[in-house]
């Protein structure tokens, strides 16, 4: 290919679409940290304190829940922000989702769940992915069914 284009070895991939990526021999690390700590600034939670969970156990928002409204704009942006962050981050795709199910009138419990979420990647920002390089691995899940758990339209999350 050098042959025939004009190009310039920049050496190994860090940085793709906002992905941070650190190639390593056992395998290759996706994150995006710099990303997250850039969300923590902009909504002023870079020196919360972190927290070991990104929801309250049990915790069920509704749409219908009473309370104080909020600016939706900058909720929605918020959610947005979160949503992009879980293409390294699956741990947040069950709390994202769920604060993302009440966007059109959020209330002030609403934005609290988002916060938490927030102090929650404060104490975990260096996560990412991990894709390794062994031949033999096992790819293990696990569902949990909650029976028809979400209060609004009686679905259930899983």
């Amino acid at each position: 290919m050098t042959r025939e284009f004009e190009m310039t070895d920049l050496g190994l991939m860090r940085f793709f679409l906002g992905l941070e990526v650190r190639q390593e021999e056992t395998g290759i690390f996706i994150s995006q940290e710099k990303y997250a700590k850039e969300i923590l600034k902009k909504y002023k939670m870079e020196n919360c304190n972190p927290i070991s969970t990104p929801m309250e156990p049990g915790a069920k928002l509704s749409k219908f829940d009473g309370g104080e409204r909020i600016e939706a704009s900058k909720y929605r942006s918020l959610v947005g922000s979160l949503r992009y962050l879980t293409c390294t981050r699956p741990d947040l795709s069950l709390s994202v989702g769920i604060v993302s199910r009440v966007m059109e009138e959020p209330v002030y419990t609403h934005w609290k769940a988002l916060k938490r979420i927030l102090r929650y990647i404060q104490g975990t920002v260096s996560l990412g992915m991990f894709y390794s390089r062994e031949e033999d691995y096992k790819l293990i899940g696990y569902s949990d069914s909650d029976w028809c758990g979400d209060v609004d339209d009686q679905k259930s999350t899983s």
